[in-house]
């Protein structure tokens, strides 16, 4: 069976070399009874991969018993997986086979193999060696035929470093892994996939076939999905059944995608490292490095127009319930962001939380009155080098020109933070962060 048959016969769509190197590896186990492990986040279609590899091994025709490791008590997966005499434990009114019995001939898929409890990873491994068991509360080994795929979205490897997971089990179980990858690495999928869950949907709940316009296209395409294909189905089926336009644009799509609203907000990564960093590092990482490049691009927005005479000066500033004078360069384009950092969908305002700060700013008082005699001094040098640079005497630094704005609009507002950043086109926080390295400055 070539991988154009494979795909059409289990449902798997895509073109990317990533999905064609995943349909080729599960090829050439399928006609064997080798261990497999699946690896990959939550929603890439793990499951699929796992029926395709039954489906074209010689247990096709045998049963696919689907075990969710995560989802059974601790106390009851070993009678789960096993089964259980009469009497062996409280509730047990009969015996009643296991999932291993029932897979007899066929095939198990242990889901979220790294939620399963040690106790019950010795039992899993005696299994795998000898191909027997015994139920909870009986002696009597019970021979079994059974192939095993096992699936996790962890780090297994890393779990056996921490002592949650057997060294022996992982080496046994991973004889072959195939490593699923997520939808944001494999982009070219996200379209094919989108118009194959709509089309599906609209079948399914009658509804008018969609149509993606190019602005919907490209925010699918910039989109991070954290929740990979399982997420993709979701909003692919909610326009299906919610949107009644048959064209559908970036602004109908906007509203179902988690953490996009209709408004300038940026998708946070959360993507682990390959070398099994920590994700809230690189996060952390990311959103840093995107802060830092959006206060350059305000600073040089602000030289630029100094220099050219576009600013404002202090008297010219809007009243409060004006527009804001300043916003950032037209030169301070989305693409150049794109190119800054590929893995991020949308490379927009930050959306941090807000520091709880008084509305009005005031210098922090000194405590010595010879201190406060050097500061008055030093303002009145600054009041002076600020006038001179207003009337064109020399170039100002980058750092006179940003203080001298900022003191400026505080002045002009009477300390009034929110409304002097609204002036100057920056965000809060930024205009915050300032102010404390001018106080520490002074």
């Amino acid at each position: 069976m070539d991988r154009e048959a494979i795909q059409q016969r289990f449902g798997i769509v895509g073109q990317s070399a990533a999905i064609r190197n995943v349909i080729d590896r599960a090829r050439m186990v399928a006609r064997t009874d080798i261990t497999v492990l699946l690896q990959g986040e939550s929603g890439v279609g793990k499951e699929l991969i796992a029926h395709a590899i039954h489906g074209m091994s010689p247990r096709r025709h045998g049963p696919f018993v689907i075990v969710n490791c995560g989802a059974i008590p601790e106390g009851l997966i070993e009678s789960e997986l096993f089964g259980a005499e009469k009497g062996a434990y409280t509730g047990a009114v009969e015996r009643r086979k296991g999932y291993f019995e029932e897979a007899d001939g066929g095939t198990i898929f242990l889901d979220e193999i790294g939620e399963m409890p040690l106790a019950a990873q010795v039992r899993l491994l005696r299994v795998l060696e000898t191909g027997e068991f015994t139920r909870v509360g009986s002696s009597r080994p019970i021979k079994t035929d059974v192939r095993i795929i096992a699936a996790t979205n962890k780090d297994l490897a890393k779990a056996v470093r921490a002592g949650q997971f057997r060294e022996d089990l992982y080496y046994r179980i991973s004889t072959v892994i195939i490593e699923i990858p997520p939808l944001r690495e494999r982009r070219e999928d996200i379209i094919p996939l989108f118009e194959y869950f709509l089309h599906r949907a609209a079948q399914r709940y009658s509804t008018p076939l969609r149509r993606l316009d190019e602005s919907a296209r490209q925010l699918l395409l910039r989109y991070h999905w954290p929740g990979n294909v399982r997420e993709l189905r979701n909003v692919a089926e909610q326009v299906a059944v919610l949107l009644p336009r048959t064209t559908i644009t970036a602004e109908d799509l906007r509203p179902l995608l988690r953490g996009v609203s209709a408004g300038r907000s940026l998708m946070p990564v959360s993507r682990a490292s390959e070398h099994g960093g920590d994700p809230r590092e690189r996060e952390l990482i990311y959103r840093l490095l995107l802060e830092l490049r959006l206060d350059m691009h305000e600073i040089k927005a602000l030289l630029h127009r100094l220099v050219s005479g576009q600013v404002r000066r202090p008297e010219q500033l809007p009243a409060p319930s004006e527009e804001p004078a300043f916003r950032p360069s037209p030169s301070w384009t989305e693409a150049e962001d794109v190119d800054f950092v590929e893995d991020v969908p949308f490379e927009e305002e930050l959306d941090f939380e807000p520091v709880e700060t008084p509305d009005r700013w005031e210098p922090e008082p000194e405590n010595r009155a010879e201190a406060s005699t050097d500061r008055s001094e030093q303002k009145t040098a600054e009041q002076s080098s600020t006038s001179g640079l207003l009337n064109g005497e020399r170039l100002p630094t980058l750092a006179e020109a940003e203080r001298m704005l900022i003191v400026e609009a505080l002045k002009r507002y009477g300390g009034n933070r929110r409304q002097a950043a609204r002036a100057l086109g920056i965000s809060e926080r930024t205009l915050y962060r300032k102010l404390k390295e001018i106080d520490e400055a002074l």
